[in-house]
């Protein structure tokens, strides 16, 4: 798979036009696989960003006219560019990431849904009315949108997470400026570059990269009426804390650490391919990622015999190559990171079942192959922290009661699953555990886009989530009007 090389030259977009900011800082961005540079990218300062929120807010005050079947109507044809695309975007993703090409391909597919989603809009944004509310006085909802809509976007999901923002909030009647993560500007800036090629009017879209200087020059402006963020939990409070302040409407999407319980009646082989995927996948760079594993009463051993052996066998390497099942981490500097939580695990006292340290290919890439620990206690690193790596902690339990009992003491509540026969400990699981996201037999319960991605607890600052219906209420106000004809 090749990545298109038009991309890799990192460009701001403000008012319909692309431009490359002379005298910035700014970042280089590399292969995670080979160490490679692929490209340089500016950082916005204050003055890019007031640019680009001004030109989105002139933008907003003819757009929100534009009737919402218009809209769409860009939007439909964004969707065929992405689909006329997907191979080469999928291969950028991959290039500046690390994730394998199957990762990125569905990830890349699941932007487009969301795309699909925000399609519907003309039903979406209906509002409700009843006649004779009283004598003579009838009643009506409307939605409308409410400006320049910001969104900050993470480095693990550079095709996906944007999309859970710009087209719904463009589809609203909104204009976006979007801040990618610095990391991976490349994926967002090709996205980008196929929503101007759908013909979208100049201002309805901006598009910025930097660190926080340009963060918190977004937060503040004055003419920025909404902030939509995922990343970690840190951060996450921070953005929502100071936007709130400046009396901004803010989803702010934090960390995680997502439990996986399995009970003794489960399918264990099903189940462990699950966990891999869940665990591992996308090198466990995942807001969703499963990262303590709980076996219930006699569940332990059959299923870390199989997971063991499976997990030993994993193919670990760079993610365009055929077979690979495991890509690099996406920074050196994250690498080392998630690599200091291994050695905390082992001085700590917990049992390495497989040490990721010792499963890693040769040359420049940043690996690190995935890791089991076996007897995590809850007073451990590894058991508190989110790791955002391929690190998988293992705590055993007696029974679903002490299951459930573990995970409602996680001050996270972003996702969990179960792995089970039985029907009573599902529905009893799903509802007692204080988690925002239930997968019962599924690894990754990542809502589609008609769903809410609902992260509860400190995986979330705000009252509606991202996509699904919660999407169209954030991105619009409701305004009421009660008419009588004299």
């Amino acid at each position: 798979m090749t990545a298109d090389t038009t991309v890799s030259l990192v460009s701001f977009y403000i008012n319909g036009a692309w431009e490359r900011p002379e005298g910035r800082a700014g970042g280089t961005i590399t292969n995670p696989a080979t160490g490679a540079a692929l490209a340089e990218v500016p950082y916005a300062d204050a003055d890019d960003v007031d640019r680009a929120v001004r030109a989105a807010h002139q933008a907003f005050l003819t757009w929100r006219d534009v009737p919402v079947v218009d809209r769409v109507q860009v939007l439909y044809r964004y969707k065929s560019l992405l689909e006329k695309h997907a191979h080469d975007l999928a291969a950028t993703l991959t290039s500046e990431n690390g994730k394998t090409a199957d990762d990125a391909r569905a990830e890349v597919r699941r932007a487009i849904q969301m795309v699909e989603m925000a399609c519907g809009m003309p039903t979406l944004m209906m509002g409700d009315s009843l006649n004779d509310v009283a004598v003579g006085i009838d009643c009506k909802t409307i939605r409308q949108p409410i400006g320049v809509c910001v969104g900050i976007t993470p480095f693990n999901f550079p095709a996906m997470v944007p999309m859970w923002m710009h087209p719904f909030a463009i589809a609203c009647g909104n204009t976006f400026v979007l801040k990618p993560s610095e990391k991976v500007p490349l994926t967002p800036t090709y996205a980008v570059r196929l929503l101007h090629e759908a013909g979208l009017p100049p201002g309805v879209m901006n598009l910025v990269h930097g660190v926080k200087p340009a963060v918190d020059a977004l937060l503040r402006h004055p003419l920025v009426k909404a902030v939509s963020f995922v990343g970690s939990t840190p951060v996450a409070k921070y953005i929502y804390a100071t936007a709130a302040a400046e009396g901004k409407r803010v989803q702010a999407l934090g960390g995680a650490k997502n439990h996986l319980v399995v009970m003794p009646d489960a399918d264990m082989p099903k189940a462990v391919e699950a966990i891999i995927g869940s665990a591992f996948g996308a090198a466990g760079e995942r807001c969703l990622a499963g990262s303590v594993l709980v076996p219930v009463g006699d569940a332990a051993g059959p299923l870390l015999d199989l997971l063991v052996a499976r997990t030993q066998a994993m193919t670990v390497g760079d993610g365009s190559k055929a077979g690979v099942e495991m890509g690099p981490l996406v920074t050196s500097d994250h690498c080392k990171r998630v690599a200091a939580y291994v050695e905390t695990g082992v001085a700590e006292g917990a049992v390495p079942l497989v040490d990721g340290r010792q499963n890693k290919p040769s040359g420049a890439g940043y690996f690190l192959g995935p890791t089991i620990f076996d007897h995590v206690t809850p007073r451990m690193t590894i058991a508190r922290e989110e790791i955002f790596g391929p690190v998988l902690s293992v705590m055993r339990v007696k029974t679903l009661d002490d299951a459930i009992e573990l995970v409602n003491r996680s001050p996270y509540g972003n996702a969990t699953a179960i792995f089970t026969a039985s029907g009573k400990s599902a529905r009893e699981y799903s509802s007692r555990c204080e988690v925002g996201m239930v997968g019962i037999n599924v690894g990754v319960a990542a809502p589609m886009a008609f769903f809410p991605f609902a992260g509860w607890k400190n995986s979330f600052f705000g009252d509606l989530h991202a996509h699904g219906k919660d999407a169209v209420a954030f991105y619009t106000e409701q305004k009421v009007i009660m008419s009588r004809w004299w």
